[in-house]
């Protein structure tokens, strides 16, 4: 199997950006993204071709760790140089139990029938997006390689590029980021401290994206290629650069303490 035996021969910040921190043992100074040279090197520690290809795909797409894995052969065109990725969102969705009106979490009364809300009926709602995006030549090249070596399994009848399961990537990424000695990255929203996974590369993509274009057009442009819905999901990597403004103009009146 190529994936085991093949041998290998939010954002803040935009730019080169660290956090520092005033004392030892504090989470500021770590890093909260991924430069393009550091995922290389996860590409390089990666032990066969499929990992590899699993971290090249996930940077250079910028798509979410479930996506890539739901890739099949025929979602590949070779010929145009494109990949349709297709992502599945469920929800539930809540309605009366008397009228079947969509209720909110919080309802007390239904606002159709005016019965009050005892109980409720829960409907799992499923939507599919597509979207087909461009492939760059390196993974162009390494997925024509990966398909021409047999690399793609068979899952109930569909040629699936990886044929992993999600548990599986997210070992992958994590393995691969200590054998390169990547260092544990900081959640800027959150503030702990994690192993880089899967969303980190789609970060890292995203950043690399706006640090080459943070205009308008190139922020749509990045929220249609992301399959973000709301754009404010996509401005958050722009704002980043307003941080990084405000850090360097108070650095400007900050005390000398020498």
């Amino acid at each position: 199997m190529i994936g085991n035996t093949y041998p290998l021969a939010r954002l803040e910040p935009v730019f080169s950006f660290y956090k520092w921190g005033p004392g030892k043992g504090s989470d500021e100074g770590m890093k909260t993204y991924l430069e393009q040279e550091e995922i290389e090197m996860m590409g390089k520690a990666a032990t066969n071709f499929r990992d590899r290809l699993l971290i090249q795909m996930l940077f250079r797409l910028g798509c979410r760790v479930s996506e890539a894995l739901g890739v099949t052969v025929e979602d590949i065109d070779l010929t145009k140089g494109t990949v349709t990725i297709q992502h599945l969102k469920t929800h539930l969705q809540l309605g009366c139990s008397n009228c079947s009106a969509m209720l909110s979490k919080s309802s007390i009364y239904c606002p159709k029938c005016g019965v009050k809300v005892d109980k409720v009926v829960a409907e799992e709602k499923a939507h599919r997006r597509l979207r087909t995006l461009p492939i760059d030549r390196d993974t162009h090249e390494m997925l024509k390689e990966y398909i021409r070596l047999g690399g793609p399994v068979v899952r109930n009848g569909r040629r699936l590029i990886f044929g992993i399961n999600r548990h599986r990537a997210w070992q992958i990424v994590r393995d691969c980021a200590e054998k390169a000695e990547l260092p544990k990255l900081l959640n800027p929203e959150t503030g702990r401290v994690h192993n880089v996974s899967p969303h980190r590369l789609r970060d890292a993509f995203a950043t690399h994206a706006v640090k080459l274009d943070d205009s308008g057009d190139g922020l749509r442009m990045l929220q249609e290629h992301l399959g973000h819905q709301s754009f404010n999901t996509t401005a958050k990597y722009r704002e980043v650069s307003g941080k990084e403004h405000r850090d360097w103009y108070h650095k400007l009146w900050k005390k000398d303490s020498s």
